[in-house]
Order: structure tokens, then C-alpha cells, then sequence
């Protein structure tokens, strides 16, 4: 269990690595603004121009914190529930529900309200849909869970595909880009931050419970976990999390999965810090990715998600190569 001076220096220390995500993301890009003009500007005191690169690039930054801590938060969640670190937010099919709802309301030519609006419907219809079938008859199981989630998000992969294959060319960019994750035409933040702050604040009260849970499921019920009720508490969570990340940028992969795995390695196994150290690193983590691909061959921005799976691969290799046999 961590100390918690330890706890105090992690949390300290991810904390400043958000605030640096932010500071490069603010300063960095085709126009180049010294971090000085972006506090004044912060602060109202700025110039025309660095208020100006303020009010674009503070919302994107974020919306791409937000997301990123969805993400991981997710992740570590869905990796307790069904104790298995294969797992990232969208194993259970949340994204692809997303997916398809987002792709039908771009298809027919809906304005950007209303593509997230039917992503966000799509992502908790698949929720729904995976619950009642994994549900059945009133067993659950993790097995049960997993391959009803993989036989969703294959069904909602076949439809998108299908509204790829008779979409016209002018609608294919932006179904491409959403399907690889992109922060570029994000305008609202706050959603998605107002998911952040209440999943983890719905988490934490459950993170002692959590750590037997991830003992196995036998030992927390004889030591007085309510494992029923706290595995729904965690898929719903789980699930309402992906669903706000997914609808906010589109499908961001790896983060979900590579981030609680560094965060486990750093920080141990006790939810209590592992849960805030995750979103703190996953948010900083989407940032610093999202202001590498709008920089990187400025002015075409390329989508985050692609970049995230680039850093993720890698890493993720190391991960397993490092895990005893």
C-alpha cells in the first residue's frame, strides 16, 4: 500500500506534468507564442494575437485532457472488472456503437450537434445491448461479458464499414478522421471534463472494494464485498466514460489500454492512487500526442489516434516483454 507521502510525490508530480502538457500545447504550433504572452493572456493581459491563439488552443487542450483521463480511467476499470489487462475501453463494443451512430448522422449530412448527439446515443445502446445479453438469465461472467462485447463491436464494425462503402467522397475525410480519433473540430470541452470529474468521483468511494476485487472474485465476497452491485457500479462507469470520450474526439485507441499498465508499474496495484494517476497521466499523455499532430507537419494536422497507436505499439511491446513467463 503506498505511503502517502509517496502517494502526495506521485500525484505532485503527474499534476506538473499536466500543467507542462498544457503549457506546450498553448505555446506550440504553426504560430509560436513564449510562454510569458500565454499567462498574461491566461489572465486577460495578453496581446491581440496571443489571446487570440489562446482562444483556440486552450479548449482543444482541454478536451484532449478530458478525453485522455476517460480513457485511462476506463481502462483501469475495465481491467479490474474483468481481471484481465488485455482489456481497454472498447472491448465491450462502446466505441463501435459510437462509431456507428456518428457514421449514420455524418451519411446523411447532420450537423456536428447532432453526429455527437447520435455517437453519444449509439455508444449507451451498445452499453445496453451488451448488459441484457452478458446478463441473460442472471449469471455474469467476465468470459460471458468479454465475448458478448467482441461479438457487438464485430457487428457495429460490419455496419460502419457498410456506411463507408456507400458514403460519398466528400464525407469519407471526416468519417476517417472521427473513426482515428480527432480533437481538431472539438469547440466544447466542458461535457466531457463534467464526465471526468464525476466518474472519478464515483470511482474513488469504491477503490478499497475495487482492490479486492482485483484479488479474485471468491476472496472479495469473503470479505464482505457486495460483488454484484460493485461490478455493475463499474461498467457503467466504465461505459459512460468511453461513451463521453468517444462522442467528445472520435475513437482514440491505446490510451485506455498502454496508460494504466505504465501507471500499475509506477504506482502499484492500490486503486486509491492508481485511479487519479491514471487520469492525470492519460490526460497529459492525449495532450502532449494531440499537440504532436497538429505540429508535426503543420499547418495539416494529422488525426491524434493515429498517434496515440504509434506510441502505444511500441510500448505495449516493451510491456509484455518485460512480464515474466
Amino acid at each position: 500500500m503506498p505511503t502517502r507521502r509517496r502517494a502526495f510525490l506521485i500525484l505532485s508530480a503527474l499534476s506538473l506534468l499536466a500543467l507542462a502538457s498544457f503549457a506546450l500545447a498553448l505555446s506550440a504550433g504553426s504560430l509560436k507564442v513564449p510562454l510569458p504572452d500565454i499567462v498574461a493572456a491566461l489572465f486577460g493581459r495578453g496581446d491581440g494575437a496571443a489571446d487570440m491563439v489562446v482562444q483556440l488552443r486552450l479548449p482543444r487542450a482541454l478536451a484532449g485532457f478530458a478525453c485522455g483521463g476517460l480513457l485511462a480511467l476506463a481502462g483501469a476499470l475495465m481491467q479490474v472488472l474483468l481481471r484481465n489487462p488485455l482489456a481497454d475501453p472498447y472491448v465491450l463494443g462502446i466505441s463501435g456503437g459510437a462509431g456507428v451512430g456518428a457514421m449514420f448522422g455524418i451519411l446523411i449530412g447532420l450537423p456536428l450537434l447532432a453526429i455527437d448527439g447520435l455517437a453519444f446515443a449509439g455508444a449507451l445502446g451498445a452499453m445496453f445491448l451488451v448488459f441484457g445479453l452478458a446478463h441473460g438469465d442472471g449469471s455474469w461472467t467476465q468470459t460471458r461479458l468479454l465475448l458478448t462485447g467482441v461479438i457487438v463491436a464485430a457487428g457495429c464494425g460490419a455496419l460502419i464499414a457498410l456506411m463507408l462503402s456507400i458514403a460519398d467522397e466528400g464525407k469519407l475525410h471526416g468519417m476517417l478522421f472521427w473513426l482515428m480519433g480527432d480533437l481538431g473540430q472539438t469547440f466544447t470541452w466542458w461535457p466531457a471534463a463534467l464526465a471526468l470529474v464525476v466518474a472519478l468521483a464515483c470511482a474513488m468511494p469504491f477503490a478499497r472494494e475495487l482492490n479486492l476485487l482485483s484479488r479474485g472474485l471468491m476472496q472479495a465476497q469473503a470479505l464482505g464485498v457486495a460483488v454484484g452491485r460493485l461490478r455493475y457500479t463499474v461498467y457503467l462507469l466504465a461505459s459512460v466514460a468511453t461513451a463521453a470520450s468517444v462522442t467528445t474526439a472520435g475513437s482514440i485507441g491505446f490510451v485506455g489500454l498502454v496508460v494504466p499498465h505504465l501507471v500499475r508499474l509506477a504506482t502499484g496495484n492500490d486503486q486509491r492512487l492508481l485511479l487519479p494517476a491514471t487520469v492525470l497521466a492519460g490526460g497529459s499523455l492525449l495532450v502532449l500526442a494531440d499537440t504532436a499532430a497538429r505540429t508535426v507537419i503543420a499547418p495539416m494536422q494529422l488525426p491524434v489516434g493515429v498517434l496515440t497507436a504509434l506510441i502505444g505499439v511500441p510500448v505495449f511491446l516493451f510491456l509484455l516483454s518485460r512480464q515474466p513467463k
